[in-house]
């Protein structure tokens, strides 16, 4: 196997030089930088990813910026993500931004550095640093889950506006008119999307929209109790509610068996998300199940088209998700 000892003899230059060359530690001439990558060429050195990429002009990998363990959500979504980048020829490089924007920024560079071919990006709140970094560097950049309209980037995430109406639709139908929505974090565009499907699925059912019934759950089940025990507060409480995702789901869950109410009898509850869990609680819920393995799947497909073709045009596609009616909502089975 060909060694960085082998590369240098071959091109005339110091181990030091071509160390420089592979990592871009220091600048140096053009001239000899080719005669390094010539070398690297003829001798078939491997030594790193790094190397490999300076040869082939990429390192077969994509970079993905999520917040692993925020939700279950991504972690189903990151493995269609693999899955799909598998099938394409390229291998996956992880990082966690735990929805903080200083942690997304970092590991936007980390991947950076890693010389990742493109990135999968789903945006932490105020990441328009990391968003920024991505464009001075050039990197092909995708967005995932969290749709923004503030940037010219592809995108791809759930359809919120229509899936939502048809969650208080039913809920409609089913006679209640005290409609609750645990809404998620104020700077994810999905929240605002969903928020305006849940005024929209009132107007629908002709049910007067009132504020005093939304409440915010901030995205986590913590935020989720808090929300509910306000709107249980309420005389006439409501007898509904409608989460943005399934980790306030189960926030409300909790809080409701802590008042001694039964879901499905006292209170309807359904919403975003379907996890493994959704049907093994009792009653199973009732959820809006977003499209996650064909998300995962068309985000690596237009990023691989914009690694190929980086001057067209940027893509938004919202998919779709699918009702999954169970008896949280107060059906019977």
């Amino acid at each position: 196997m060909a060694t960085m000892h082998d590369v240098a003899a071959l091109a005339g230059v110091s181990i030091t030089t071509v160390s420089h060359v592979i990592n871009e530690t220091r600048s140096v001439a053009p001239a000899t930088r080719q005669r390094v990558l010539d070398a690297i060429d003829a001798t078939g050195y491997t030594g790193n990813a790094i190397a490999r990429s300076l040869v082939t002009g990429g390192t077969k990998s994509l970079g993905v910026a999520m917040p692993v363990m925020a939700n279950p959500y991504f972690a189903e979504l990151i493995h269609a993500i693999e899955s799909e980048a598998s099938a394409s020829g390229y291998t996956v490089v992880l990082g966690d931004t735990l929805d903080e924007a200083e942690t997304s920024r970092v590991t936007v560079r980390t991947l950076h550095a890693r010389r990742v071919d493109g990135v999968l990006l789903t945006p932490s709140p105020g990441d328009s640093d990391a968003l920024e970094a991505l464009a001075r560097a050039g990197i092909p950049t995708v967005l995932v889950d969290r749709i923004s309209h503030k940037t010219k980037l592809d995108q791809v995430g759930p359809e919120n506006i229509q899936s939502t109406s048809a969650l208080v639709s039913h809920l409609a139908g089913l006679g209640h008119q005290r409609i609750g929505f645990i809404s998620g974090a104020d700077w994810i565009t999905a929240n605002e999307e969903r928020t305006l499907g849940y005024r929209l699925g009132l107007g629908r059912a002709g049910l007067r929209f009132d504020s005093s019934l939304v409440a915010s759950g901030g995205a986590s089940a913590e935020s989720a109790t808090l929300a509910l025990r306000r709107l249980l507060a309420m005389d006439p409480r409501p007898t509904a509610v409608v989460t943005g995702n399934c980790t306030m789901t189960a926030g409300v869950i909790k809080e409701a068996r802590a008042h001694g109410l039964r879901i499905g009898v006292d209170l309807a509850v359904v919403g975003h998300d379907e996890t493994e869990w959704s049907e093994l609680v009792d009653p199973p819920l009732t959820t809006m199940a977003h499209p996650v393995e064909d998300i995962g799947r068309r985000a690596v497909q237009l990023l691989v088209s914009r690694i190929k073709d980086p001057e067209r045009a940027p893509e938004i596609c919202h998919l779709a998700p699918v009702l999954v009616h169970r008896q949280s909502c107060g059906c019977h089975p």
